[in-house]
């Protein structure tokens, strides 16, 4: 992990003459936020940390930044580039010996493969596994958004299209990833949990249906909010001034941190979504009224068919 090795970043941060660090981590990590600011005040820095909720390197601390010389950001490939921000690699390992379960469940002689940014650091002993034990792997970098080789994001799938292949396995936990590569690509996805072994055939069919009832409910609505983030990756407001001119029941909201009590507080009997991706697919359970992506919204508004479906992704 990361944290075996501060040399390279504490030499990068003397060679900028920095004084004063921002450290800003991910939810799964804040933890260790005191560890790490212990490591970096025992170097010399001073160190300041950016306690707000962060879902990845769209979400950047600049409120922190403005108090301090550079903001670190760790545990996320960045998005865009900031000359005073350094992005800071988390690694996480896991037994490549886990693989051995996905086998009996690719059928094809060439399989695709893609993970999340914690363990792309293992993409090349992956594909060597697999390919020592019969199965030909390819494995492509994504856009702008996913600068890793095999790396996907819940907001970018390209990796998954660019690797060409009729089959993809997606190593990561949980079955989100694997369920947004089904639907960006539409091919035969396999999603397999690094840490447990769980191993499964992942489908859009049961999300697509939870999302074509999403719509349905949203049409009998009298207001509609569309949702723009102030996230320094995430702010969409050319596509949200796109979406609010299709429909006259709908106001541009902007707002920081998209949460159910937020959106209930406002009052609207619906809402679209152009901020993280996630929101509406992942998190849908937990809000008060619909909250359809923008590509759903357009199927409301008759701009879209349904058979032309598709599913939210960042540029």
């Amino acid at each position: 992990m990361w944290l075996n090795d501060t040399s390279e970043l504490i030499r990068e941060l003397k060679k900028r003459n920095v004084r004063t660090v921002a450290l800003q981590l991910p939810e799964g990590l804040k933890r260790k936020g005191a560890g790490i600011a212990r490591v970096l005040k025992e170097a010399g820095f001073s160190v300041i940390i950016s306690g707000d909720p962060c879902y990845g390197a769209c979400d950047l601390a600049f409120d922190a930044l403005d108090s301090a010389d550079v903001l670190v950001h760790i545990g996320h490939a960045p998005v865009d580039s900031h000359r005073n921000v350094i992005f800071e690699p988390y690694w996480v390992d896991f037994d490549l010996h886990v693989l051995k379960n996905a086998l009996p469940l690719l059928k094809g002689p060439v399989i695709g493969l893609v993970t999340t940014v914690q363990h792309t650091h293992l993409i090349s002993d992956m594909r060597r596994w697999m390919e020592e034990n019969g199965i030909s792997v390819r494995i492509a970098r994504g856009g702008s958004r996913t600068p890793l080789t095999g790396q996907v994001l819940g907001c970018s799938f390209a990796a998954a299209r660019n690797a060409n292949a009729d089959e993809i396995l997606v190593v990561a936990t949980g079955l989100f990833h694997a369920t947004g590569v089904a639907l960006a690509t539409g091919r035969r996805v396999i999603a397999l949990d690094p840490f447990t072994g769980a191993v499964q055939e992942v489908s859009g069919d049961a999300l697509m249906r939870q999302r074509f009832a999403a719509i349905e409910k949203a049409r009998g609505a009298a207001t509609i909010g569309i949702i723009v983030s102030t996230k320094s990756g995430q702010r969409r407001m050319d596509l949200a001034e796109k979406l609010v001119s299709l429909d006259l029941r709908a106001t541009i909201v902007l707002i920081r941190e998209v949460l159910p009590d937020e959106l209930l507080n406002l009052g609207y009997d619906a809402y679209v979504n152009t901020a993280c991706p996630r929101l509406a697919y992942d998190d849908r359970k937990r809000f008060p009224v619909p909250v359809l992506s923008p590509q759903e919204f357009e199927i409301l508004c008759g701009v879209r068919e349904w058979e032309d479906y598709a599913i939210d992704e960042i540029a």
